[in-house]
């Protein structure tokens, strides 16, 4: 895990060391125990190195291969081995035991398929001097960061946004994506950034720029896979079929040579990979080490269950509570290292958990992210699964629904109108923001919430939007700008893509089973956990006391937003105090990420 920066000059003049190393210094968090740089005639390439596999100087980047090839890379190849093994078989020979020269000797075997062959988070740019091309990667699900710009005179790259404003003439707001985060809640739902000409390049795609003419071409390697005959699977073979890919993507996570632990909100993804985690790596001299993030609001307290998945597993458990001041201290840094607003104060929670993980000397967190899109894991999944039920099934299912869900009659209604019908929940949406002014509300990206519409009663329409870009893509960027911040990698088994394609293809009614959410996922670990964890229906997550900090910064935050010129010019007037929570989040966020970025509005 690392941080990876790039420069291309499109009028082939020599890049200053000085202007590379100086895009590499934005990110030295990122890579803390190394730093290495290439330059020749009008490439550049810098690396800073967070030294998980193969602790030694032959892990070291730019690393070379043949006087041919030259690579930055950032993110783990789990199966790194086995690709090393069958890369012996034809012939390459190995200098070190990192995953980054597989990588090379990958390339040097199969091309630019060879990305199709690996099975981790990756985002890296490789150099081929002979063909005079750079070749850029980014996994499947967009774990790990690749950002880029395009100017006349440059093409530059990084793990960071903040790396590339130099690049640009102006920082200026994209209003699109602004727009739909302020009113859809979407983040990562195009290849825009909330910077205008700042760019991230797509999960599941490669970049090839060419160098002898200055042009790139996007090109996407993968698109997730339905195996139809899993979806005949009876319920035990389901069960086993899962619970066997989630227990291999751990495992091959737990390849480090470094401390590795676990982040434990109490629920049943983060204790589920907790539980496997243990089974694997604890020994009588060594327990996986556990960090969980304890609210100070009585309703949103998960303590008492991960003391009792600790306890159960033989888990180190070190526990956090933050405090209002906590908030109010990190609050700035957390808006300055995520770089673009976010939807909610919760993730400060997750924030200072990869603190707490950098105290204790763990390099490496486990977490248990992606289990709710690809589980059907959150509420809103419930009536989407009743209304693809037929006849008789689907009243069934709604006497179940109300048996083993917190769901109430009223608030099913709800779901049913408003998420399956685009144009109301966007009525609804311009009546309570009818303070931002017509001629920015209309720059809206409608077509993603239509599109979540129609998929409502389509269970796998909606899981493969949210997967891919409603819901975890953002979710995913701040696990990886929370953890690299403070020089933690973050593992992630449910985004395993066998895991994706397995959770997916396997039956809705093993997901969703007579109110149950994640079923397969419960009776997977019913035997590791204890039962009052594996069958609660009321799992909070990392859920920040947002009510108590909101109130006891109320005023600051009022005042922030009242001075942004930014809001003045897209909002009328409008009583702050009198908005919704979560609108009055997003408005402050706004305010502190324009004062903290210096951005315009064209």
């Amino acid at each position: 895990m690392c941080g990876i920066s790039g420069i291309i000059d499109r009028s082939n003049t020599p890049i200053p060391r000085g202007e590379i190393e100086a895009m590499n210094g934005r990110i030295r968090h990122r890579g803390p125990d190394d730093e290495g740089f290439f330059l020749e005639n009008n490439v550049a390439l810098g690396h800073r190195r967070l030294s998980i596999l193969d602790l030694s100087p032959e892990g070291h980047q730019p690393m070379h291969r043949a006087q041919r090839y030259v690579i930055v890379y950032n993110g783990e190849v789990y199966n790194y081995l086995e690709l090393r093994d069958e890369l012996i078989t034809r012939g390459h020979a190995f200098t070190s035991h990192s995953d980054t020269e597989v990588i090379l000797a990958a390339y040097e075997e199969w091309g630019e398929g060879c990305v199709s062959r690996f099975n981790g988070m990756w985002a890296f740019a490789l150099y081929d001097r002979e063909r005079q091309t750079l070749f850029c990667s980014r996994d499947r699900f967009g774990v790990k960061p690749f950002y880029y710009v395009q100017t006349p005179g440059r093409f530059a790259f990084g793990s960071e946004i903040k790396q590339l404003l130099p690049f640009l003439y102006e920082r200026n707001v994209n209003t699109k994506i602004l727009m739909d985060y302020l009113v859809l809640s979407y983040e990562e739902h195009t290849d825009e950034t909330f910077f205008e000409g700042v760019f991230k390049l797509p999960p599941s795609h490669n970049l090839l720029y060419d160098l002898k003419t200055g042009d790139f071409t996007l090109q996407r390697y993968y698109t997730i896979r339905i195996d139809e005959s899993m979806g005949a699977l009876e319920e035990a073979e389901a069960v086993h079929t899962y619970a066997a890919s989630l227990e291999d993507a751990i495992k091959i996570r737990l390849r480090s040579d470094v401390k590795v632990g676990t982040c434990l909100s109490g629920g049943l993804d983060s204790s589920s990979v907790a539980a496997i985690a243990a089974k694997m790596y604890n020994t009588k001299d060594r327990s996986l080490s556990a960090v969980h993030a304890k609210s100070s609001e009585a309703s949103n307290d998960e303590s008492r269950w991960a003391r009792t998945v600790a306890d159960h597993c033989a888990l180190d458990l070190n526990v956090i509570e933050p405090g209002a001041d906590a908030f109010r201290a990190c609050l700035e840094h957390v808006i300055r290292i995520q770089e673009e607003p976010f939807g909610s104060p919760s993730i400060i929670m997750q924030y200072l958990v990869f603190e707490e993980a950098n105290r204790l000397g763990c390099k490496v967190m486990l977490d248990g992210q992606g289990g709710d899109e690809t589980l059907m894991g959150y509420e809103r999944y419930l009536p989407a699964y009743l209304l693809s039920l037929k006849g008789s099934a689907r009243f069934r299912g709604f006497w179940l629904s109300f048996r083993h869900s917190k769901l109430t009659p009223w608030k099913l209604l709800q779901y049913f109108v408003y998420f399956t019908n685009a144009s109301i929940r966007l009525a609804r949406l311009k009546k309570k923001l009818s303070f931002i002014k017509p001629e920015y509300f209309d720059r809206l990206s409608t077509g993603t919430l239509r599109d979540s519409a129609r998929n409502y009663g389509n269970i796998l329409g909606l899981q493969l939007l949210e997967i891919t870009s409603t819901q975890l893509p953002h979710l995913l960027k701040y696990e990886d700008k929370n953890s690299m911040c403070h020089s933690v990698e973050a593992r992630l088994p449910f985004v395993d893509y066998r895991n994706v394609e397995n959770a997916l293809a396997i039956r809705n009614d093993l997901k969703i089973h007579k109110g149950w959410t994640k079923y397969l996922l419960r009776r997977g670990v019913e035997k590791l956990l204890p039962f009052e964890v594996v069958w609660r229906k009321d799992k909070i997550g990392f859920e920040a006391p947002s009510a108590t900090w909101l109130k006891a910064h109320a005023e600051a935050m009022e005042a922030s937003v009242r001075n942004s010129p930014l809001l003045r010019t897209l909002c009328t007037t409008y009583d702050y105090s009198k908005l919704d929570a979560k609108t009055r989040w997003k408005l402050f966020n706004i305010a502190e990420w324009e004062r903290i970025y210096d951005v315009k509005i064209n």
